[in-house]
């Protein structure tokens, strides 16, 4: 046989996803696993947004829909939000492609963008997919690598060192995954300048934006000044409406790159469902107090993990202000993080995502989920606290 794809065979196979896989191998063999490595909330779709998927079938929103890159209410709903909640205006017909998942967004606007060799920054530690996907259409990726002991901050310096002439796009995520930061305006400030100065494309992954903490808001990058015609927004209900096997997400950006997306989305997934379109306008145009109660939840969830964590002899966690994951290191640890996930599978039963699946500087951390019940994070911080010294 003729050799294989050796782009595709190049791509590494999702750390996160390979974690969870043993995680389930092993609790289908009948080991007690606490699963912290995943990103899925262990919420309920809100029951309205059920029903309205419900209602769609029954009413014949099981065949293609019409405009395939998304119903016309779905459009409009989404071009709202960004008018209610970012003051950022488009336009419906021409600025939005709806997506199975938002992680088929990622790749309409890098697809959109991007050229053989164009460069693309991503800020690290960084979710594991976005180097693969820059590589997957022809770019090359270049991690800007935020220290731990700053806490992962976003600085002007650390971006304009990374930026050469075949600098293309930034990739931005906020709240982010796997660290729980969210961007200051500073930190906006920064990337603003150098995406003007050096006339980049700013891919603003928003994913998290409603699972913010302590009243904090998110800045939409897109809302800044000299920034709407230059930022592609992805976006999606995955998260905050608890729907990700929902795959429902959108691609919100400049008319020209969005004619592009379009046309590629056209000739690959054709479109999202149908009735998931329809689950999404019931979502957006809603009630929305069931974000309210996960992100209590998450809150709650936080305020007794980080704590909890810290006071286990050679852990440090740090507190964080959105999304759902933990990033604690382990500095008296000799082991590295690969080492370390796979010790505490092992030892304690506890699925975590090793903090090099996201970049170099996430070495020496583990990616906790907090997207699960309270009391699976009670039995996971009594097993860690009886086995860290052996880490």
């Amino acid at each position: 046989m003729k050799d294989l794809s050796q782009l595709i065979s190049g791509i590494p196979a999702s750390v996160t996803l390979a974690v969870n896989d043993k995680a389930n191998a092993l609790k289908a063999a009948g080991h007690d696993v606490i699963a912290l490595a995943g990103g899925d909330p262990n919420f309920a779709t809100p029951a309205h947004i059920t029903a309205a998927a419900f209602k769609a079938l029954e009413s014949g929103a099981n065949r293609y829909p019409g405009p395939m890159k998304g119903i016309k209410p779905l459009l409009e709903a989404i071009t709202d939000k960004m008018a209610q909640e970012h003051g950022v205006h488009y336009n419906p017909d021409a600025d939005v492609v709806v997506t199975p998942g938002g992680k088929w967004a990622i790749n309409l606007a890098l697809g959109a963008v991007l050229n053989p060799g164009d460069e693309v920054l991503y800020l690290e530690p960084a979710w594991v997919s976005y180097p693969p996907m820059i590589t997957l259409y022809g770019g090359v990726p270049v991690p800007v690598s935020l220290p731990s002991v700053d806490n992962f901050r976003v600085t002007a310096d650390l971006l304009r060192a990374q930026i050469t002439p075949k600098t293309k796009a930034l990739m931005v995520n906020s709240p982010c995954n796997p660290t729980g930061r969210v961007l200051t305006q500073d930190e906006v400030d920064a990337i603003v300048a150098a995406a003007v100065a050096h006339d980049l494309y700013v891919i603003a992954d928003d994913i998290y934006e409603k699972l913010i903490f302590d009243g904090r808001s998110h800045i939409s990058l897109a809302a800044q000044p000299g920034m709407q015609a230059r930022t592609l927004v992805i976006n999606g209900l995955s998260k905050s409406y608890a729907m990700t096997g929902w795959r429902l997400g959108w691609l919100v950006g400049p008319a020209p790159v969005l004619k592009v997306a379009a046309r590629m989305n056209s000739q690959t997934v054709s479109s999202a469902a149908n009735f998931t379109m329809h689950a999404a306008v019931a979502a957006l145009t809603g009630p929305q107090d069931a974000i309210l109660e996960m992100v209590a939840a998450y809150q709650a969830r936080r305020d007794f993990m980080v704590p909890a964590l810290n006071a286990i002899e050679g852990v440090a966690c740090r507190s964080i202000e959105g999304a759902f994951y933990l990033f604690p290191s382990f500095p008296n640890s000799t082991k590295d993080s690969l080492e370390l996930a796979e010790a505490l599978l092992d030892k304690a039963g506890i699925a975590g995502t090793p903090g090099i699946a996201f970049g170099a500087s996430g070495e020496g951390h583990v990616r906790f989920s907090i997207a699960t019940a309270m009391s699976e994070l009670e039995r996971a911080v009594e097993r860690l606290a009886k086995i860290a010294h052996e880490l």
